[in-house]
């Protein structure tokens, strides 16, 4: 039972995560794009996309950490620093996507929407002023996502070598 509950869980994480980091990657220089030309409807509708990928795979998301617990029970390492260090950095990694990544993608999104609503930037003043703004959310956009993707590959990183752990590696 513990291999069926590893195999989920790693397939869980290829499947989930592997394209929230992908596409939440993608998403501040296509935002870019998209908000420069306001016209190009295919701009506005990969920033679109790409943020409703991240949504999504970010739901899914939640079997890793589920399948993540019910594997390392059966294995008999709750207890283990490196896996604590994982859960913690899981959770900083949920905490980051869900409170940092995704609002701003929606922000920027609802901008490429074409309805007059502004750049989502929350400037309003045309121009160089607004282009300006909209390069600093994006910038801090992919900040945010680099933390993210480092905070998983950290957690992939623990997975694989555990260190610490009598079960081997």
């Amino acid at each position: 039972m513990t291999k069926f509950l590893l195999a989920v869980h790693v397939l869980a994480a290829i499947v989930a995560i592997g394209p929230v980091t992908v596409a939440a990657s993608m998403f501040p220089p296509a935002a870019r794009r998209a908000l420069a030309a306001p016209d190009d409807a295919r701009a506005a509708e990969t920033v679109q996309l790409l943020h409703r990928i991240c949504r999504v795979y970010a739901g899914v998301g939640i079997a890793v950490p589920v399948f993540g617990f019910l594997t390392a029970g059966a294995m008999g390492v709750l207890g283990d620093a490196w896996l604590i260090a994982s859960v913690v950095l899981t959770v900083l990694a949920a905490l980051v996507l869900v409170v940092l990544v995704l609002p701003r993608q929606e922000i920027l999104a609802e901008g490429t929407t074409g309805d007059g609503s502004g750049t989502g930037t929350g400037t309003g003043t045309g121009g160089t002023a607004t282009h300006e703004a909209t390069r600093a959310a994006t910038v801090q956009l992919a900040m945010f996502t680099g933390i993210f993707n480092l905070l998983w590959a950290t957690v992939t990183v623990l997975m694989i070598v555990r260190p610490g752990s009598t079960t081997g590696a």
